[in-house]
């Protein structure tokens, strides 16, 4: 079976979500019931949504890259486990034995929680899949047993899925894209801790009352409170930061490239989104038609990648300021026993707190602070973890650079969902049984929890006075 499915998965992976999207959009257009070529207008301009998404954040990586080494270099740390990123992550993912299997395994997943109505969202961002690839890979290297690695990556799939469920209605409403949910193992449970996190916010003084939404620090600030020239001020000062003027032509010319960058960044992201859901609402539209006529009383939501989320001003804001916190919240954990050092994972900060934002109703200050005790405890998963994400990685394939020992990542290396099923490995046969009956249990009680939500909705609406 591997030897089929292994070359198939392998050549999805090489053609990457900006071409596999499109064709997928396509299809659901036409189960969905609009003709060949809106549906085929709909998928391309999707992907070329998604190609210039990931063109800005490829900008932003570039820039943020080099400013964050010299950073590092200028704080004199030490760090031995390098961070090499989502992209190499997803490609050990897929390169494992996991990885061939888990599109057809996302799939039958998927299919049997719509069936049972343990899950509304219809995935369609199979490329994503990777995250409990990985998952499961990390944990059959554990366990030396594939099944075992298979059940993780499918119990990994199942909680995102019902994550994606529970935040919707909050993602729907802060992002105004209805009938859409965020499937994504990079986001998703970071959405979920974010719940208990602006609870603790709304308890302590002051940090309740803040207002420190995009709009409000615009109304303060004036012109230096939009957001590109946000993205200007932050990129001066992490140039600034990790530049110095050491050499003062050479730093002066790094420094204004970075702010520019970064402004661009901040006005060029909400354009590549809006290019995207262009080519998104006709489906939307046709899947609420689809729904309603045929599963009257059900809702469904339509999983995407949470890129659709990362050009959102608020989003975009946090992750800049992120970037240099987070490297000095490396530095400082370091005698705590971090040994990561953030790097190519910098730039998908956006990813980590794309669900997190709208929790904390695009309260910048709220955003940092919590993307900040999340990320900062993360990395001592990615720690823990480095030395098994290594073996599966060299296992993959995956070539280690001169002078490489040890890697990680902080995408998915210092997810808590991670952690979870890591530690859960570490116990063996038991452990891991233990954490799928859980997981499945945390379904069932999301599943309820969303029912009695409905429930609350539907009396509030019936007592409302009519026109």
């Amino acid at each position: 079976m591997e030897s089929i499915l292994g070359p198939i998965s392998g050549y999805l992976t090489g053609l990457g979500p900006s071409v596999v999207l499109p064709v997928l959009i396509t299809i659901f257009g036409l189960i969905l019931g609009l003709k060949l070529g809106k549906s085929f207008r709909a998928g391309v301009t999707i992907g070329i949504g998604f190609i210039g998404i990931n063109l800005v954040i490829g900008l932003l990586g570039g820039q943020v890259g080099p400013a964050a080494t010299a950073m590092a270099e200028g704080l004199g740390v030490s760090l031995d486990v390098v961070d090499v990123g989502w992209p190499s992550s997803a490609a050990i993912a897929f390169g494992s034995a996991i990885g061939a299997m888990i599109i057809p395994l996302g799939l039958l997943v998927n299919v049997i929680l719509l069936v049972t109505g343990l899950t509304r969202t219809f995935d369609i961002d199979l490329w994503n899949y990777w995250h409990s690839a990985l998952i499961g890979a990390l944990v059959a290297a554990v366990t030396e047993s594939f099944l075992l690695g298979l059940l993780s990556a499918a119990v990994h799939l199942a909680l995102v899925l019902a994550f994606a469920d529970l935040t919707a209605p909050i993602v729907q409403k802060y992002f105004q894209l209805p009938e859409i949910s965020f499937p994504h193992g990079t986001s998703a449970p970071y959405g979920l801790l974010a719940i208990p996190l602006n609870r603790l916010f709304d308890a302590i003084p002051g940090l309740n009352r803040l207002d420190a939404t995009p709009a409000a620090i615009q109304k303060r600030f004036g012109m230096f409170g939009e957001s590109l020239m946000m993205g200007l001020v932050l990129g001066l000062l992490i140039g600034i930061f990790g530049y110095g003027f050491d050499d003062p032509a050479a730093d002066s010319t790094a420094i204004l490239t970075l702010a520019i960058s970064l402004a661009a960044a901040m006005f060029l992201l909400p354009r590549m989104v809006a290019i995207l859901m262009e080519g998104l609402m006709p489906i939307s539209e046709a899947a609420r038609t689809f729904v309603q006529k045929r599963f009257p009383g059900r809702t469904f939501y339509i999983g995407l990648d949470s890129a659709v989320a990362v050009g959102q001003p608020s989003v975009i804001a946090t992750s800049l300021i992120l970037v240099p916190v987070t490297l000095l919240i490396a530095v400082a954990l370091a005698p705590a026993g971090n040994r990561v050092l953030p790097l190519v994972d910098l730039a998908t900060i956006p990813f980590v707190v794309a669900v997190m934002v709208p929790i904390f109703r695009g309260n910048i200050v709220r955003s940092v602070i919590g993307g900040g005790i999340l990320i900062g405890a993360g990395l001592f998963v990615a720690t823990w973890i480095a030395p098994t994400f290594t073996q599966v990685a060299v296992a993959s394939g995956f070539a280690l650079e001169e002078g490489q020992t040890t890697i990680s990542s902080i995408v998915d290396g210092a997810n808590p969902l991670t952690a979870v099923f890591f530690a859960a490995a570490r116990l063996g046969v038991p452990g891991v049984l233990v954490a799928a009956l859980l997981s499945l249990g945390a379904v069932l009680a999301i599943r309820v929890a969303m029912a009695r939500r409905d429930r609350a909705a539907a009396a509030a609406g019936s007592q409302e006075p009519s026109a």
